[in-house]
C-alpha cells in the first residue's frame, strides 16, 4: 500500500508543483555535482537471459529523462569536471553529469543516439577483460539463468540454506538471495561457487552482453568518454590488494592500449571500495572516482574518490527522477557514509 500511495504521489499534479517550487529555491547554487547511474536502456524482456534488474530505464523512459536534462539543467562533461577540479573553477548551477557501468551493448543500441540527438555528454566505465570475448559474462547474468531456467525443481543446497525452486517466485527469491551472499564472499571463493553450482544446474552460460572494442573505439571518436571499471569486474574490497592495483591500473592500461588517450578515472564495481582501495587509487595517479553511494557532490569538500552517484532504476519515473536530482539530499549524506563495505 505505501508504494502504492507513493507512487501515486510522484505522479500527481500537486507533488508536480511542489517539486517545481524546491527546483527554483535550489536552482542557482554552484559547484554542486549530480551524478547519475545507468546500467542498461533496453526493454524488460529484449534479452530473457540477462538479469532484468539491472535495466535502469525502457528506451521511452530514458528519452524523457534525458529530454528533461536538456531543458533544465547543465549537464557536464568529464573533461569538463576534471578541468574545474584541476583549476579550481566552479561548476555551474544545475550541474548534472551522466555515466553508464558496465559497457553493455544496449548503450550504443538505445542510449547513444538518445545522447546524441539531445547533445549530451557521457561516460561509459568498461570491464576491459570483457570485450571480444563471448566466452566471459557478468556473474550474475550466469547464475540468474541457470537458476531460473534449470530444469530441477528439487531444492538447491546453498551455504545459506535449502532454497526451493518449484515455482517462478521462488527461483527469483532465491536467486536474489544468492546474490547478495555472493557479494559478502571473498571475490574468488564467490566466482568458483558461482561455476560450480551453475554447472550443476545444467545450464548453458549467459549471452556475452559487453561491447567489443571497435565499437568502444567507434563511442570513443564520437565524444563518449570512457572509464576504467576495471577488467573482470570484482568488488574491491573483496580482493587482496595486490588485485587491488592489477584490476584497476590494468583496466586503465587496456583502455590506453585500445583507444588512446583516456582520463585517469574509475568506478568502483557495484559500489565496493574501502580506504586501502581509496589509497591505491590515489598512489597509481587516478583523478577521480566514483562509488554507489547514493547523493548529490558538493565539489568544494568532496573527496574526489568516493564520488556519489545517484542510481537510475527502471521504476524511476520522470517526478522521481526530478526529485533525485533535488539537492536536498545533501543534508542526507551524514546519515549515508562513503563506505563501500
Amino acid at each position: 500500500m505505501v508504494k502504492q500511495v507513493s507512487s501515486f504521489a510522484t505522479r500527481s499534479a500537486v507533488f508536480s508543483k511542489l517539486l517545481s517550487l524546491l527546483e527554483q529555491a535550489d536552482g542557482q547554487r554552484p559547484n554542486l555535482l549530480r551524478v547519475l547511474t545507468y546500467h542498461r536502456v533496453d526493454e524488460p524482456d529484449a534479452c530473457p537471459a540477462l538479469y532484468p534488474g539491472l535495466i535502469s530505464a525502457t528506451p521511452d523512459a530514458f528519452d524523457q529523462q534525458m529530454s528533461y536534462l536538456a531543458a533544465n539543467y547543465h549537464v557536464v562533461s568529464m573533461a569538463e569536471l576534471l578541468d574545474a577540479c584541476r583549476t579550481g573553477a566552479a561548476l555551474p548551477p544545475r550541474s548534472v553529469m551522466v555515466t553508464f557501468d558496465d559497457a553493455c551493448r544496449d548503450f550504443a543500441q538505445h542510449a547513444w543516439p538518445t545522447l546524441k540527438r539531445y547533445r549530451l555528454p557521457a561516460t561509459l566505465f568498461v570491464p576491459t577483460a570483457f570485450p571480444d570475448h563471448p566466452d566471459r559474462t557478468f556473474w550474475w547474468d550466469h547464475l540468474y539463468q541457470a537458476v531460473s531456467t534449470t530444469i530441477r525443481c528439487d531444492d538447491l543446497d546453498t551455504p545459506i540454506g535449502r532454497l526451493p525452486l518449484r515455482t517462478p517466485t521462488q527461483r527469483a527469491q532465491a536467486f536474489g538471495q544468492l546474490k547478495d551472499y555472493m557479494k559478502t564472499l571473498p571475490h574468488r571463493a564467490a566466482m568458483e561457487w558461482v561455476e560450480r553450482t551453475c554447472a550443476d544446474l545444467g545450464v548453458p552460460r549467459a549471452e556475452h552482453n559487453v561491447l567489443g572494442w571497435d565499437e568502444l573505439r567507434r563511442l570513443a571518436r564520437e565524444g563518449v568518454t570512457l572509464g576504467a571499471h576495471t577488467r573482470t569486474h570484482p568488488l574491491m574490497n573483496r580482493v587482496s590488494l595486490e588485485e587491488v592495483r592489477a584490476e584497476a591500473v590494468g583496466s586503465l592500461r587496456d583502455l590506453e592500449r585500445e583507444i588512446g588517450a583516456v582520463p585517469p578515472i574509475f568506478a568502483y564495481p557495484s559500489g565496493g571500495f574501502n580506504d586501502e582501495a581509496t589509497r591505491i587509487l590515489a598512489r597509481e595517479g587516478f583523478a577521480m572516482a566514483f562509488t554507489t553511494v547514493r547523493g548529490v557532490n558538493d565539489m568544494r569538500i568532496a573527496d574526489q574518490l568516493r564520488l556519489r552517484r545517484i542510481n537510475i532504476g527502471r521504476r524511476t519515473n520522470l517526478a522521481l527522477f526530478r526529485a533525485r536530482l533535488l539537492p536536498w539530499s545533501l543534508y542526507l549524506n551524514r546519515w549515508r557514509p562513503l563506505s563501500g563495505a
